[in-house]
């Protein structure tokens, strides 16, 4: 049940993409990235199809490189003069958040030494990472400045998430980075703790409850 409710916060991050009102071409492109079909995406971009173009969904085709997990093609799209690493689904996601999501390291460190902005209003790639419970993506963010207590619109922190989705390892690990514990979110105004108890996820609930009690503030 919760795990449906994370999914649905990202709704478009799992949408099939959709191609109407697209020329034979542009609808060629968007194929080929889903299959990481580089030579044939090298071929439309010569032809002069825009890196940037969007499927009818709103996702450019970086992002659905990234949710595919067609490398190949990502750095083919990267390569490309003009291309918009920050481009926007209509859902707020970015490439490197997609690729924080699909727990692609590989992918995430390219951005990032292409320039991806780690921070953002709203959901970012923080978020993504502690819901897919990866330390390691966790990790690489937060050295590069991923702010950690980072809202998303409805006021959930990546510890949040982390809590809610059962990943304990990055509930430690957030917690030992700084998380704050006893934020609580603007909707069901609960902490970390409350949605692990509502997630039905006591143990997660108790790590969070031992970690405070070993780590009073002053």
């Amino acid at each position: 049940m919760m795990r449906r409710l994370i999914l649905l916060a990202l709704t478009a991050a799992l949408a099939v993409p959709a191609f109407a009102d697209q020329t034979e071409d542009e609808v060629d492109l968007l194929r080929a990235v889903q299959t990481d079909y580089a030579s044939a995406v090298k071929t439309l971009l010569a032809r002069g199809v825009n890196p940037n173009i969007r499927d009818a969904n709103g996702e450019t085709a970086l992002i659905i490189a990234m949710r595919y997990e067609s490398l190949k093609v990502a750095d083919l799209l990267m390569d490309q003069p003009g291309i918009d690493l920050e481009a926007h689904a209509p859902n707020g996601n970015t490439a490197l958040m997609m690729a924080a999501f699909r727990n692609n390291q590989a992918a995430v460190l390219d951005m990032l030494q292409r320039g991806a902005q780690v921070n953002q209003k709203g959901w970012a790639a923080l978020h993504y990472a502690a819901a897919a419970g990866s330390t390691a993506i966790v990790g690489i963010l937060l050295e590069h400045h991923a702010y950690i207590d980072a809202e998303s619109p409805s006021g959930m922190t990546p510890l949040m998430l982390a809590a809610r989705e059962g990943q304990e390892d990055v509930v430690r690990q957030l917690l030992e980075q700084g998380a704050d514990a006893t934020l609580k979110d603007g909707g069901f105004h609960l902490t970390a703790a409350g949605f692990a108890l509502k997630a039905e996820k006591p143990w997660i609930a108790k790590t969070i409850a031992a970690y405070l009690a070993a780590h009073p503030k002053h």
